[in-house]
């Protein structure tokens, strides 16, 4: 350092003046480099961020009513008062009636949900028919035989003894007994038998 001070007391003064003027050139020099240098440590680097901005979902509530029809069911009823294979509609069938309330929820617009509830406001009435059991007993079939009589009398518009002088058409052979009223005449002696 005393050398470079002793350099410089040495110097002439048209020498110290240019001296001078170089090193404030110099310093203005190198200060406008630096200056015209990017500083990388102040560099920031600038990007466009893209954000979506979502607003929160409006959400909101409706409801809906609606009238639905019940169905009536129909019903089946056996009675042996009515004669087998007849049927017989006892009871009318009256659908019923239910209001529907649905609660549906909105989001923007959109249903994201729904619920309902039902009140019957009309019972359905069931169809009831009837249909019958009742079968006749079978009876015996028709005998040929008149009953006023206890041996077998022929049912005709005219019986007489066989081998008598009757003409008919049916005939009976004897004895036959007479158990109600003597129609065709046999009993003439009216001791309740007929054709001895």
């Amino acid at each position: 350092m005393d050398r470079v001070k002793s350099w410089f007391n040495n110097l002439s003064k048209v020498g110290k003046v240019s001296l001078i003027i170089s090193l404030a050139m110099g310093s203005l020099i190198t200060a406008s480099a630096m200056s015209s240098k990017p500083n990388i440590n102040t560099i920031e680097k600038v990007e466009e961020i893209k954000t979506e901005t979502r607003a929160e979902p409006v959400i909101t509530t409706k409801t809906e009513t609606e009238t639905e029809i019940i169905p009536f069911e129909k019903q089946t009823v056996e009675s042996d008062n009515l004669a087998k294979g007849v049927t017989n509609i006892e009871t009318i069938g009256v659908n019923g009636e239910k209001v529907v309330t649905y609660e549906i929820i909105l989001s923007d617009g959109l249903e994201k949900s729904r619920t309902s509830t039902e009140v019957v406001t009309v019972r359905p009435i069931n169809e009831v028919t009837v249909v019958g059991t009742h079968t006749e007993p079978v009876s015996k079939p028709a005998s040929n035989c008149d009953p006023n009589y206890s041996n077998c009398v022929p049912i005709a518009s005219d019986v007489d003894c066989s081998g008598g002088s009757g003409n008919g058409p049916a005939y009976v052979s004897g004895p036959v007994q007479v158990i109600g009223t003597d129609i065709y005449g046999l009993d003439r002696d009216g001791d309740g038998w007929g054709c001895e």
